[in-house]
């Protein structure tokens, strides 16, 4: 059996963006907030977890490279989710200052946009965090 803290660092089918029609509102009706490397937004879902889309379109490189974008985006919001308040829709894309971007470099620049989206938002109660 697994423990509880480990448990809260997966990242399941409840916590993304599944289709088309959910990625549209989002950019639709979201905030953006910007750093160098990534572009965050956001839009208020309802539920008791946080959800999240990866945009990663064509221009940025080929199929290995926008996988790997891809891996690293996931990464970064996977590990510091927890500092997120509950109940949001994201979508991360990367930004036009991406290149060669690895983890080290782009985990402080999405701390910050997950800062400043929850000074932006109430936080969410415990008793809805299981």
């Amino acid at each position: 059996m697994t423990a509880p803290a480990a448990r809260r660092f997966t990242f399941a089918k409840r916590d993304r963006l599944k289709n088309n029609a959910e990625f549209r509102n989002v950019f639709d009706n979201g905030v953006r907030l910007r750093s160098k490397r990534v572009i965050l937004y956001a839009l208020e879902n309802g539920l008791p977890h946080t959800r999240v889309g990866l945009a990663v379109g064509k221009k940025v490189g080929n199929a290995a490279k926008r996988n790997r974008i891809r891996r690293v985006l996931r990464e970064a919001f996977r590990l510091n989710r927890a500092m997120l308040p509950c109940g949001f829709d994201l979508v991360l894309v990367p930004g036009r200052a991406w290149r060669d971007a690895c983890l080290p470099d782009v985990e402080p620049e999405m701390v910050h946009l997950f800062e400043k989206l929850a000074s932006r938002s109430t936080p969410c109660d415990s008793s809805s965090s299981k």
